[in-house]
């Protein structure tokens, strides 16, 4: 009996994903579009919907559509509280009155959050579920290259002022295509303003973009990736594989790039 070796990949059969995730949405955002747009970078922006109105240092709502288009909105609370110090019904009321004003700015569903502060607590992280919620990003990172094993304590790579270009160098070095690596970079895009040094995300972003190894990424996309993946049902001897999924599958079987279309079974 031949056992073929099959392993998943990313979308076009990459074995590398990047994916950018921003928080506040200020005007900066605009800068910070722009750079990702031209090197084909993709990511997450999580909008304080409840403080826009407020604030002209944000994103206006009517601009949010056009502006964060082929990217992922997501929600950091309406109005940025501390979380972890809030009773749950506040949590949750923070959480839907967001995803309800997004929603509506965007005409897509809001299914991701980056907490606020990075607070959060174990009776929050339960909740997001049921609040349609199917990721929280944290505060801390790890600074590698891991997909996240729970969604809702994600934990990026690197925040942009951690040692960004050595570590983009060091992601676009792997080449075993045995593994699957993600590169994960939060930041808040006052930050470059803050600093003077735009200059280091342009360097990232020229180096990271156009390369044929990587998936170019948004936050929910990879969740909904790897919900698909583990959708997938196969044979005992791997001979074929069912994508009882709507979404097409990506696998490796001896070498070998296999698409597996959503709804189809395939012959391995």
């Amino acid at each position: 009996m031949k056992y073929n070796r099959i392993f998943h990949c990313f979308p076009g059969g990459k074995h590398k994903v990047l994916t950018m995730s921003y928080d506040d949405g200020k005007r900066e955002d605009r800068a910070l579009v722009k750079i990702f747009n031209a090197h084909g970078i993709r990511g997450t922006f999580n909008l304080n919907a409840g403080l826009i109105p407020s604030d002209a240092d944000r994103i206006p709502l009517e601009e949010i559509a056009g502006l964060y288009k082929g990217h992922e909105v997501a929600s950091h609370t309406l109005t940025h509280p501390t979380i972890g110090r809030c009773d749950l019904a506040h949590v949750a009321r923070q959480i839907l009155d967001d995803r309800e004003m997004l929603e509506k700015a965007t005409g897509r569903p809001v299914r991701g959050l980056a907490y606020p502060n990075g607070s959060f607590t174990p009776e929050i992280e339960e909740m997001l579920p049921a609040l349609g919620i199917r990721y929280g990003r944290v505060v801390e990172t790890t600074g590698t290259f891991a997909l996240p094993n729970n969604p809702y304590e994600w934990k990026g790579t690197c925040h942009h002022n951690g040692n960004l270009l050595e570590k983009c160098e060091e992601f676009l070095s792997l080449k075993k295509t045995q593994y699957l690596y993600a590169m994960y970079v939060w930041g808040h895009s006052y930050e470059f303003s803050d600093a003077g040094n735009w200059d280091v995300m342009e360097k990232f972003c020229a180096a990271a973009g156009g390369k044929s190894d990587i998936w170019y990424a948004t936050n929910i996309e990879i969740i909904d990736w790897q919900d698909t993946m583990r959708r997938l049902q196969f044979a005992a001897d791997g001979s074929f594989v069912y994508n009882p999924s709507s979404s097409d599958a990506w696998l490796s079987v001896d070498g070998e790039t296999v698409r597996v279309v959503g709804g189809s079974l395939v012959r391995l």
